[in-house]
Parts: C-alpha cells; sequence; structure tokens
C-alpha cells in the first residue's frame, strides 16, 4: 500500500490524529490535500534537502505538532470527505459589494473544517470571506481550488487588489500577511511580506486588526480551530471595535488553542460548535440587508428588554 491507501486503512479501521510528512512539490501537495480529505489532521513539508538527513530546521515543528497530535487522541475529529460532489456550476453575477467582512483565522484540523462550513453556503451568499489558514506555501493556492471545485462559492488564493466581492472567498497565500483596504471606489485586500507574527505568516492577528480598524460595525472574525494563540488579540480588536465576534466551540475543534484563548480573555460574542457554523452565517449575513437588519434589531430590543427587566437596587437618602 502507499500512503494514501494506508491512511484509510487507519480511518476506516482505528481512526487516529496522522500527521502527514511532505514532499513540497505539485504532487505532493495534492496527495497532501487529498490526505488531509480523507482525514489527517496536519502535515509537514519536508526542506528541499531532507534527503541529505538535514531535518533540523523542521525538528521544533515536528515536535510541537506530534504533541498536539497526541492530545487530539479521542477528540472528535472533522468528518472525512471520502466521496467528493461537485458543486452545482457556478453562474456568473454582477458583483456586488458586501454585506459584511467576515474574515477567519484557522490552523491545525482546519482544511477538512473549512471544507465543511464552506460546502454549506450558496452561491448567492451576500457577504465576503477572507481567511488566513496557517499553511506553507505553495499549498494554499492548491488548497483553494479544491475548495472551489467542491463549493458553490467563488474561491481562489487572494492576490493584491483583489475586489471585496459578496460570495467571494479569499486565502491568504503561504508565507504572506493578508489585510484590508476601503477605498472610493472598491473595497480590496493588500499583501504584504511583513515579520511573523506570533510565529506565523500569514497570521490571522494581522488580517483581523485590519479588518476592525477598515470595517469596525460591519467587520465579523471567526477563529477556528488550531493550536497557539494566533487571532485572539485581533478577535478583541474587532469586538471592541463593534463587530461580531465568533469562536468555534473547544469540543468541536481538533485543537482547541485558538478558540480557546480569545474565548478565556472574554473576546468571543458567540462561541459556535463546527457544524452549526455556516446556518449561522448565511441566516445573519447571507440574506438582504433588510431582512438581517430587522433580525439584528429584534437581538437588541430582546437585550434591552431583558436589562430593563433586572431588578436594580435602590438607594435610600
Amino acid at each position: 500500500m502507499d500512503g494514501l491507501e494506508t491512511l484509510r486503512l487507519i480511518m476506516r479501521r482505528t481512526p487516529l490524529p496522522v500527521i502527514l510528512f511532505s514532499t513540497h512539490s505539485k504532487e505532493g501537495g495534492y496527495a497532501t490535500l487529498k490526505a488531509l480529505a480523507f482525514g489527517a489532521i496536519d502535515f509537514l513539508a519536508k526542506p528541499k534537502d531532507a534527503a541529505a538527513g538535514r531535518l533540523d530546521e523542521i525538528a521544533d515543528q515536528l515536535i510541537a505538532k506530534i504533541k498536539v497530535a497526541k492530545r487530539a487522541v479521542g477528540r472528535k475529529l472533522p468528518p472525512a470527505v471520502i466521496e467528493e460532489a461537485a458543486a452545482p456550476k457556478k453562474e456568473a453575477r454582477a458583483p456586488l459589494p458586501p454585506r459584511r467582512v467576515i474574515a477567519i483565522g484557522i490552523s491545525t484540523g482546519g482544511p477538512n473544517a473549512l471544507q465543511f462550513v464552506l460546502s454549506q453556503i450558496p452561491a448567492d451568499f451576500l457577504s465576503t470571506i477572507l481567511i488566513v489558514q496557517h499553511m506553507p506555501e505553495g499549498f494554499t493556492e492548491m488548497f483553494a481550488k479544491r475548495l472551489d471545485e467542491c463549493c458553490a462559492l467563488d474561491i481562489h488564493e487572494a492576490r493584491s487588489g483583489d475586489l471585496l466581492l459578496a460570495g467571494r472567498v479569499l486565502i491568504c497565500p503561504g508565507n504572506r500577511h493578508m489585510m484590508v483596504r476601503r477605498m472610493p471606489r472598491r473595497d480590496m485586500v493588500v499583501l504584504s511580506d511583513g515579520a511573523p507574527v506570533n510565529g506565523h505568516r500569514p497570521s490571522a492577528d494581522v488580517l483581523f486588526h485590519s479588518v476592525a480598524q477598515e470595517f469596525g460595525l460591519t467587520a465579523v472574525g471567526v477563529l477556528m480551530t488550531g493550536m497557539g494563540d494566533d487571532g485572539a488579540a485581533g478577535l478583541g480588536a474587532i469586538k471592541a471595535a463593534g463587530g461580531m465576534t465568533i469562536a468555534q466551540s473547544e469540543d468541536t475543534c481538533v485543537v482547541s488553542g485558538m478558540p480557546r484563548a480569545a474565548i478565556l480573555k472574554g473576546y468571543a460574542n458567540k462561541i459556535i460548535p463546527l457544524e452549526g457554523l455556516s446556518s449561522y452565517l448565511v441566516s445573519n449575513y447571507g440574506a438582504e440587508r433588510g431582512a438581517t437588519d430587522k433580525a439584528e434589531k429584534n437581538e437588541k430590543l430582546e437585550k434591552n428588554d431583558k436589562n430593563e427587566r433586572t431588578p436594580v437596587s435602590s438607594q435610600r437618602g
């Protein structure tokens, strides 16, 4: 058996957290993404001189991933996508400004979790989605193409100058940072080669801070499965700017470090399980502006009514 067939057998008979040691090539990239769909939780790209035994530069990364995999034993892993169905053919649509700008930060366990969520969002979704997935350079383009093939949304790897449009999903390229800019005519993404943040490039914190600064009240931040705390501070910035912040529930994460860091600091307005994320995004940010505003207004009225009914101790002179 080759590696993929071995992985199929492991996941079918005795599901375990599996880490891939991948060749950094086009063929190796496609095989890696297919293995992630089969249920592997993470991968590490071999350095180009791996055949010479020079693995020192990735030793710490491999050790960290093994420790994370150990913690994932017994957790409910994202559903493996053994049989993939092609998404309905996308119809050309007029480019519309987005209802909301939804920024997602995600890491370990992300590929399957993202495919699970995005495949349930229809093509006529009225918001735009920007994604930072911790993934090496060269893999994100293939990952975006894979998602585009099995999802109704328009998904591709981001380039500087790409417009923010309703129904469009942009994935940050590996080894770049992604930010947003509000422009007189159209809003767009801008890529940079800034220093790593929280040890990552791309970094969810960079995207979240940018979205908070540029879009404030219309920003939505979503922090999903992953190790470390990248994105927690940025989610706090979105909340402080008046935007909506969401964390994936810890029990549905392969690794709960990233959302947990934000939850413990009180930065998450809502905690939603993986299986509920797509329906929440569609019902709140995929509808016509009037319908969504009405729902948000009703939610605020309910909160105000609840506060008014809360008894307050009176002071006596």
